[in-house]
C-alpha cells in the first residue's frame, strides 16, 4: 500500500526559527521551538528588567502579568479569573495535588497512558498523606468508548478523591475523551484534573466546554510561547482552596495571584507569550494543525514501512489534529526508561535527528511529531537510516 502524500509545506514557516539546520527536530512535543519573534520579544524584557530591576518588579508588573493572562486565557477558551500562570504542566498539577487535602484511604486514579513526572508527583503526595495511586490499564486500542466505559468502571465513589487523565497522552500520542470521561466522573461526584500538557494550540478545545475541575496546559509546547509558560484552570468550587508550592507576598490576594507571584522569577517567559500566540495566528491557527497532523501521519508510515510495520499496526491518535504519532519498535528494543533514552541519544548522535523513544506496555516505541519547520525529506532521511541503526544492537 502506498504511503498518502504529505500536506504542502508552510512557506517561509522554517525561517522563523533559529533551529540547528544540521539536525531533523522530530520531537517538537517534548520541550517546543520558540519562534524567533517570542525569543526576541523575552530578550527586550529581559534588557528591561536588568536596567532597572526595582522598578521592573515593584511597578505595574503584577498588572502586566494578569494582561497576559487574559490574553492566553482567552486564546484557550478559559475564564481569566479561574486562570493562573504558571511554569508547566507538572507544576499546576502538583499545586492541584497538594491543594486536595489528602487523607488515609482516599485515592488518586490515573491511566497507565500518565505522564511519568506526575506519576512521581502523585505518589509523593500519597506517601505524605497516607493515600494511595492506582492506576487503569487502558489498551493502545481501544475506542473513545471504551476508554469512558474502562473509567466509568474504575471510581469508586467515596474514596476516588481525583481522577487524573491525559488530553493527549505524551507516552502513547493518543486523544483521550476527556470531556465525556468529566462528565462521567461528575455523575459519581469525582473531581477531575485534565492533563493538557499538549493541548493548547494542537487542539480546538475549549477550555470551557470541557468542564473539568482542573485543567493545565503549557503553551510552550504547540502554542510557541517560551519555556516555562503554562496555565492552571480552576473551576469556581475549588478557587479558595488553591495553595501554591511556595508561599509569598501576594498570598492574601487569593487566587490567582497567589499562584503567580514568586518573588523574583524570571516573568519574561510569560510576559512575551502572547508573541508566540501572534506567530501561531499570523501563519493560521487551522492551517499549522492541519499541517502539523497530516505531516505527523506521513511520517508514522515512511518510518513504519522502513521498520516493515504493517499500516493496521500503526497506533491511531484518535484525533484529526494529533501532532504525534507513534511506531512500535523491533521487539526487545527499548522496553526499559534507560534503554529508551540510550536509543534516543544514538539517534540524535549517528542520524543526526531528534525524536522521542518511549518505553510503554512492554514494548519500545518511536514517537514522532509534525511541525511548520519540518520538511518530508526529514522523515525519509530518517526512515533510510533507522533500520541499519536499530540492527546494530
Amino acid at each position: 500500500m502506498s504511503v498518502p502524500p504529505p500536506p504542502e509545506p508552510i512557506t517561509g514557516a522554517r525561517l522563523l526559527f533559529s533551529l540547528d539546520p544540521a539536525v531533523s527536530h522530530l520531537n517538537h512535543g517534548s520541550f517546543g521551538a520558540v519562534p524567533i519573534v517570542a525569543q526576541r520579544a523575552q530578550q527586550r524584557l529581559r534588557d528591561e528588567m536588568e536596567a532597572d530591576p526595582l522598578r521592573f518588579f515593584t511597578q505595574g508588573l503584577a498588572d502586566r502579568i494578569a494582561h497576559t493572562r487574559r490574553h492566553l486565557a482567552g486564546f484557550l477558551g478559559a475564564d481569566p479569573e479561574h486562570t493562573a500562570l504558571t511554569t508547566n504542566a507538572t507544576t499546576g498539577a502538583a499545586v492541584v495535588f497538594q491543594s486536595l487535602g489528602l487523607r488515609s484511604g482516599d485515592e488518586v486514579l490515573t491511566t497507565d497512558h500518565g505522564y511519568g513526572a506526575v506519576d512521581y508527583s502523585i505518589r509523593r503526595e500519597c506517601r505524605r498523606t497516607g493515600a494511595t495511586h492506582r492506576v487503569l490499564p487502558v489498551p493502545l486500542t481501544a475506542t473513545q468508548e471504551q476508554v469512558v466505559q474502562i473509567v466509568r468502571d474504575g471510581l469508586r465513589p467515596g474514596r476516588t478523591r481525583l481522577l487524573v487523565v491525559d488530553q493527549v497522552t505524551s507516552a502513547t500520542a493518543r486523544l483521550f475523551p476527556v470531556a465525556a470521561i468529566v462528565g462521567v466522573a461528575r455523575e459519581h461526584g469525582v473531581p477531575v484534573l485534565v492533563d493538557a500538557a499538549h493541548a493548547p494550540g494542537m487542539l480546538p478545545a475549549s477550555v470551557r466546554s470541557i468542564g473539568a475541575d482542573f485543567w493545565v496546559g503549557n503553551l510552550h509546547k504547540w502554542g510557541y510561547a517560551p519555556r516555562g509558560t503554562a496555565v492552571l484552570v480552576v473551576a469556581p468550587p475549588w478557587r479558595d482552596r488553591i495553595e501554591p508550592l511556595v508561599v509569598s507576598w501576594e498570598q492574601d490576594s487569593g487566587f490567582p495571584a497567589r499562584l503567580e507571584w514568586q518573588g523574583t522569577s524570571d516573568y519574561t517567559a510569560w510576559l512575551s507569550a502572547p508573541a508566540g500566540l501572534y506567530t501561531l495566528r499570523s501563519l493560521g491557527v487551522d492551517r499549522v494543525r492541519a499541517h502539523n497532523a497530516g505531516l505527523a501521519a506521513y511520517g508514522q508510515r515512511v518510518v513504519g514501512d522502513a521498520l516493515g510495520v504493517p499500516p493496521a499496526e500503526l497506533p491511531d491518535p484518535g484525533g484529526p489534529t494529533v501532532a504525534m504519532r507513534l511506531i512500535p519498535l523491533p521487539a526487545g528494543l527499548a522496553t526499559t526508561l534507560d534503554g529508551a533514552r540510550a536509543l534516543q541519544t544514538r539517534v540524535a548522535e549517528r542520524l543526526a535527528t531528534q525524536v522521542a523513544i518511549m518505553a510503554w506496555g512492554g514494548r519500545g516505541w518511536l514517537r514522532l511529531c509534525g511541525q511548520v519547520y519540518n520538511t518530508p525529506e526529514e522523515y525519509q532521511r530518517l526512515a533510510v537510516g533507522l533500520p541499519g541503526l536499530l540492527a546494530q544492537r
